[in-house]
């Protein structure tokens, strides 16, 4: 039922517009995925819940591999997740190789936000079971520690 209602062609409208949205602010230095969610939150006050979860997950993934350009191209990473791709995109186009680089990186954050899909998807169920056995002594020490 999941999978039919992501793959709905609004849901996957909504999807593409907050990568594309997600991408080009995740290409400004300085602002991560957290901020561009932050900055992007207005545009979805007057769309449904479902479509607005997965246009925040497209801002999410989308502003992740907009770091990587600017790491790659000016040796100025966006966020935090970026800084190791500064080390080798960077001396990549430098070298006349950004074109690879951009590539390796955005191929590379497909398998990683595929895989990592993946596994929410078979761990949900036990993570789901853990959290409903919480009770007062487990959230005393979340606010405690937190």
């Amino acid at each position: 039922m999941g999978l039919s209602t992501a793959l709905q062609p609004i849901n996957l409208l909504y999807c593409f517009v907050g990568v594309f949205c997600g991408t080009l602010v995740g290409v400004l230095p300085g602002i991560g995925p957290p901020g561009a969610i932050a900055l992007l939150l207005p545009v979805t006050f007057h769309v449904p819940p479902v479509s607005a979860i997965i246009m925040f997950c497209g801002i999410m993934y989308g502003a992740q591999y907009g770091g990587s350009t600017t790491s790659i191209l000016v040796n100025i990473p966006g966020e935090a997740s970026s800084i190791v791709t500064c080390l080798d995109g960077y001396q990549m186009a430098r070298k006349g190789r950004a074109g690879p680089a951009l590539g390796i990186a955005a191929f590379g954050s497909f398998i990683a936000g595929t895989g990592s899909i993946f596994g929410l998807i078979f761990m949900a169920p036990a993570l789901a079971e853990f959290g409903l056995r919480f009770g007062p002594p487990e959230y005393f020490s979340l606010i405690v520690f937190g």
